[in-house]
């Protein structure tokens, strides 16, 4: 077949399927608008967003659909450019959650469309009014939802199947849709993300070189900000430091905004938590590294003696499950996305994502303890990722089954 995948920042969610379809001997084309990594087989095309100059604003709700149908239409034209090159795809599948998938059907209209619906925004039960520090949800917050899952809304009408990465997240989709729906996540390289007892985190520019006998305990999020916990994680910091003096805190991410709303002008959110409780901290053992590169964030999570992960109910990071992966501790939040796949005390602990004086006593209790205290909920957290979410066993093959099925 000859197949399109549509991703503005591709190859996300597809890094490991585009390539495996291609060397199973389709031809492969990705549409993105972002700069990326060649991929063995995939012949990537990229393609620009604007807005046309002088377009008065449009009714603010409808600016966030606006946004997205400026994506779409731009998307448009890039695949009327495939199709006019020969290049019209058999199979199409897409990341519809920024818009570019809402004209896949009127430009290949014979195409089968596979969507990845990541989530499906509502007002109660998920990420929206969680946290009362930040979300005060009235009719005008709920209504903006309504038209921020339209694009969503059409990808389920118009898709001919659909994937959900994990069964809480597929739960979030609405029921008239659910046969077209199968659960499927992303997929980990258990290979490859796997323990290594004489693993060595070093980190040259922060001085830092951590091995199996240092109290670790990571941190990690694309950027630091609310939605995932960081706020509560900064501020259970002065305590753990309390009870444990010599732990190295390691925290990972970058200052900008993934989720939610921006911090206070002048600020990161970064900043505005750190700030809140420095003057407790010992900061010579809190460390800030930025991004890390994908391997050394593999041995940090090797070296780390607990891995802290919190988050709204919202979609579940790969980072919890690659900690989990290499036989991490994971201290997770009590929320449906990491109740998903860790049960506290078999395979990782779950606090309640408020309680930090609780986070901060069941870090220290994994920091504390003999390094082979829990070695068996190691092994079951590993366990876990292996059965359920391993790229090649499994994750790879149910990709392979959906795109038979929606063959036919």
């Amino acid at each position: 077949m000859r197949i399109l995948f549509i991703h503005q920042n591709f190859p996300g969610q597809f890094r490991h399927l585009a390539p495996t379809l291609a060397a199973a001997g389709h031809e492969v084309h990705a549409l993105c608008v972002h700069p990326c990594e060649p991929l063995p087989g995939v012949q990537i095309h990229r393609y620009q967003v604007s807005r046309p100059e002088g377009l008065p604003l449009p009714h603010i709700l409808l600016r966030d659909a606006e946004t997205k149908v400026l994506r779409g239409e731009a998307c448009a034209r890039a695949m009327l450019a495939l199709s006019r090159a020969g290049r019209v795809p058999d199979m199409v599948i897409a990341h519809p959650g920024w818009g570019e998938a809402l004209f896949v059907k009127d430009i290949f209209p014979r195409a089968r469309l596979i969507c990845l619906m990541e989530f499906f925004y509502g007002s109660d039960g998920a990420d929206v009014g969680f946290d009362p520090e930040f979300d005060r949800v009235g009719i005008d917050e709920r209504v903006k939802l309504r038209m921020r899952n339209t694009a969503l809304s059409e990808a389920l009408l118009q898709m001919d199947h659909g994937v959900v990465p994990t069964a809480w997240q597929a739960s979030r989709m609405p029921a008239a849709f659910a046969s077209k729906l199968s659960v499927v996540f992303d997929g980990i390289d258990t290979q490859a993300i796997a323990p290594d007892p004489q693993a060595r985190f070093q980190w040259p520019a922060l001085g830092l070189d951590l091995g199996p006998g240092d109290r670790v305990l990571s941190f990690v999020n694309r950027n630091l900000e609310p939605y995932r916990g960081y706020h509560r994680f900064m501020r259970a910091l002065p305590r753990l430091q309390r009870l444990v003096p010599d732990a190295q805190v390691v925290i990972v991410g970058g200052d900008g905004v993934s989720y939610g709303a921006a911090a206070p002008a002048g600020s990161t959110w970064k900043q505005h938590f750190l700030a809140e409780v420095q003057d407790q901290l010992d900061l010579s053992r809190v460390h800030f590294t930025g991004l890390l590169p994908r391997a050394a964030l593999s041995r940090l999570l090797q070296v780390a003696r607990a891995h802290v992960y919190l988050t709204y109910p919202f979609v579940l990071s790969w980072s919890c499950l690659e900690a989990m992966s290499v036989g991490g501790h994971v201290i997770g939040s009590r929320t449906a996305p990491v109740q998903d796949f860790i049960e506290d005390g078999v395979n990782g602990s779950l606090v309640d994502f408020f309680d930090t004086e609780g986070l901060a006593d069941a870090a220290a209790r994994v920091l504390l303890a003999p390094p082979q205290a829990d070695a068996a909920l190691r092994a079951a957290a590993r366990r876990t990722v292996v059965e359920r979410c391993d790229l090649r066993s499994v994750c790879l093959p149910r990709w392979q089954q959906v795109i038979a099925q929606v063959c036919g």
